[in-house]
């Protein structure tokens, strides 16, 4: 009866394969970060999935133990065969052991192995020995405050004169590591327990959907248009320190060359130019040749051109998003009932067959709208059961926790299933809430979850981090709110297999009986301000920052949108452009093929489809958006798969060519094109 159990590990092995392989450039990465990521991410939706199971299990063997009892009390044996055992019962030891391996494995990847990995990629030093140093040293302040807070924890036992012992020592541990992520944890569901909710329904308007897309799409161009200027400003730096160390300098050449191979052969050739015409006169009185020097520049490239890599893959996916947002109001109202795009995507036959154009116009113009109003409703509904269960989950008599009730109900007529699927639906809405405010907001601008294979290795390790660290103290949080903690509501239901591995906090009463149970109710508050968009009106006020939202009937939002309106324009004419490109060369080249052919000689190569001005020689008005969002295209390579840093291993420098699989062309330089070498760990010492 354990396939169920089975079940979930499949699931969430797949699901977290599946996340990785939209979000991540499996090939371009290294393999370590790819394992790390893709353990962290399925022991957190492991979690997820598991805890429904082990609630049954632990309400199954309560209810054996209520039988036994009526068995010895009044001599019926009767009673026993109504505790029928749930679809997911394993044996007693099974989720023990599976809490102690994911969660402390869980712990290690979060506290030590993945931030030692994010500032290893991030260091400039060209030596293992000087990386790991900087590593170390970046970590050193979050591991001493981690360390201080355990201390201070320590102290406060010690006062009240409990002798310590390893298992108080690993409850001090989770309880410090548990209360970091509830904190996390109540910000951001409180943020989208209002947000979801909320963007479903304007996202069901499809005018107030594309004025925010052309909103969005003017700040990503403007953040799009820093970067460049940033990577400009970092290789004029490097140019300049080019010019000033000989070649025969046995000690600081090999590490300029290094920094070098990682930089794009078109973005060295843009800056050799920007230099030799403004002089290098600023770069050589301002950097002085050394090695500390080229570490600091050396950083500050890999993060230039990273944060490049991330903006033009944001632009190009929103560009994309506008397109389709104006098609829809395009064919709205269209009498043929044929969806029309301006831009139509190519699809095989069986996609062709199964999503028609009049199926996708009476989805995109009929039934979208009906359908994420009532998601919308249903979202709202939950939240509001969350925030009141968040709201009185500690009371005890009365019980007026919704969740607690439903479980208590279910519980007397022992409907395992009802338990299950209840507890998957509540956990999974927590998990959703909780990560789509994790893809959807920028941690101090630099890391993001970009689809289609473009986020970089830093913001991948940085999500794991954050699932492992938030999925505990999430699913303790929910077991509270049904009361299955026992150590917020004693005597009410027997204790779950996972509360007991995560450790109790009756050791540290402050956070036992105080923060986990009245910090939750602060949630009211952060819903408040999110329903009232207080946060956004005092970032919008900081608008010289940067920091522009979308407020209506504001004039910087009116502005942006505009701006928005005006940069799409442009994307479309290029987009016209490249596919007369396209048409005009497929064109020659079969009449090239006619005439080899009439001629007797042989087949010449077929032409090179068009290309990114800013990587290749190709056309010059194409750039990454305009290639990105023609749906003639395959999806480009982009700057991050020409700059594999020389993180783990060495730089490719490949030429990019864009290969229509329909007709078979392929780029006239394709024979110099080459493939990313099998990356090492340590291939850049």
């Amino acid at each position: 009866m354990a396939f169920l159990l089975n079940f979930a590990i499949v699931t969430a092995l797949c699901l977290a394969s599946l996340s990785l392989y939209r979000y991540g450039n499996i090939p371009e990465q290294h393999l370590v970060v790819t394992l790390s990521v893709l353990t962290a991410w399925c022991f957190s939706f492991l979690i997820a999935f598991s805890i429904p199971l082990d609630v049954t299990s632990t309400l199954h063997r309560q209810c054996l133990e209520e039988h036994r009892s009526s068995i010895v009390d009044f001599g019926n044996g009767s009673n026993v065969s109504e505790c029928q055992a749930p679809w997911g019962m394993v044996s007693d030891h099974v989720f023990p052991n599976l809490w102690r391996i994911i969660y402390w494995n869980s712990q290690l990847l979060t506290w030590l192995i993945m931030p030692l990995m994010k500032s290893y990629l991030k260091a400039g030093d060209f030596t293992v020995t000087g990386k790991l140093k900087s590593a170390l040293i970046e970590n050193g302040i979050p591991y001493g405050s981690f360390l201080s807070i355990c201390g201070l924890l320590r102290g406060y036992i010690a006062v009240k004169g409990e002798e310590m012992d390893w298992e108080k020592l690993k409850a001090i541990a989770a309880s410090t590591s548990n209360t970091w992520g509830l904190f996390l944890h109540i910000l951001l569901l409180g943020y989208a327990l209002v947000d979801v909710p909320r963007s479903l329904w304007n996202n069901s308007k499809p005018g107030f959907a594309l004025q925010y897309a052309y909103f969005k799409a003017a700040k990503l161009y403007a953040e799009k248009s820093d970067a460049e200027e940033q990577v400009d400003y970092i290789l004029e730096l490097v140019q300049g320190l080019s010019q000033e160390i000989a070649i025969n300098d046995e000690l600081l050449r090999p590490s300029l060359e290094a920094i070098q191979r990682k930089i794009p052969v078109e973005l060295q050739e843009k800056a050799r130019h920007n230099f030799s015409r403004t002089g290098d006169c600023s770069t050589r009185s301002t950097i002085l040749p050394s090695e500390k020097s080229l570490v600091r520049i050396h950083a500050q490239v890999i993060k230039a051109l990273q944060t490049l890599q991330r903006a033009e893959a944001l632009w190009s996916v929103q560009v994309q998003a506008v397109l389709h947002l104006e098609d829809v109001n395009r064919n709205m109202y269209s009498s043929e009932r044929s969806f029309k795009a301006e831009f139509p995507q190519q699809r095989t036959q069986l996609v062709g067959m199964c999503h028609s154009s009049k199926v996708q116009w009476y989805w995109e113009c009929r039934l979208k709208m009906p359908f994420l109003r009532m998601m919308s409703f249903l979202t709202a509904t939950m939240s509001v059961m969350v925030v009141w269960s968040e709201l009185t989950f500690f009371c005890r008599r009365p019980v007026l926790s919704i969740f607690a009730n439903a479980i208590y109900v279910a519980k007397d007529s022992y409907n395992f299933f009802t338990i299950e699927l209840f507890s998957t639906t509540i956990l999974c809405y927590f998990f959703y809430c909780t990560y789509s405010t994790i893809l959807r907001i920028r941690f101090l601008n630099q890391y993001y979850l970009a689809p289609h294979h473009q986020t970089n290795e830093l913001s991948l390790i940085f999500s794991g981090m954050l699932l492992c660290r938030l999925t505990p103290p999430m699913c303790l949080n929910f077991l509270g709110l049904i009361h299955m903690d026992t150590h917020i509501i004693p005597e009410r239901i027997k204790e779950t297999a996972y509360t007991r591995i995560m450790g109790h906090m009756d050791v540290i009463g402050i956070i036992a009986n105080g923060f986990n149970i009245y910090f939750p109710m602060s949630m009211l508050v952060i819903c408040l301000a999110t329903w009232f968009s207080l946060g956004s009106r005092f970032l919008n006020a900081l608008n010289a920052l940067g920091f522009e939202q979308f407020l209506q009937n504001e004039r910087i939002t009116t502005e942006l949108v505009q701006e928005g309106i005006a940069l799409m324009a442009r994307e479309k004419r290029r987009l016209q452009r490249a596919e007369l490109a396209m048409a005009s060369r497929r064109k020659f080249n079969r009449w090239e093929m006619m005439l080899g052919e009439g001629a007797g000689g042989e087949k010449p190569g077929a032409l090179c489809s068009p290309t990114d001005g800013l990587l290749v020689t190709g056309d010059p008005s194409l750039d990454y958006a305009a290639v990105a969002s023609s749906p003639a295209l395959v999806l480009p390579r982009f700057l991050s798969e020409e700059i594999t840093d020389e993180r783990f291993g060495e730089s490719i420098q490949v030429q990019v060519g864009f290969r229509n699989p329909n007709n078979g062309l392929k780029g006239e330089n394709d024979r110099g094109m080459r493939s990313s070498p099998p990356r090492r760990l340590f291939d850049d010492v």
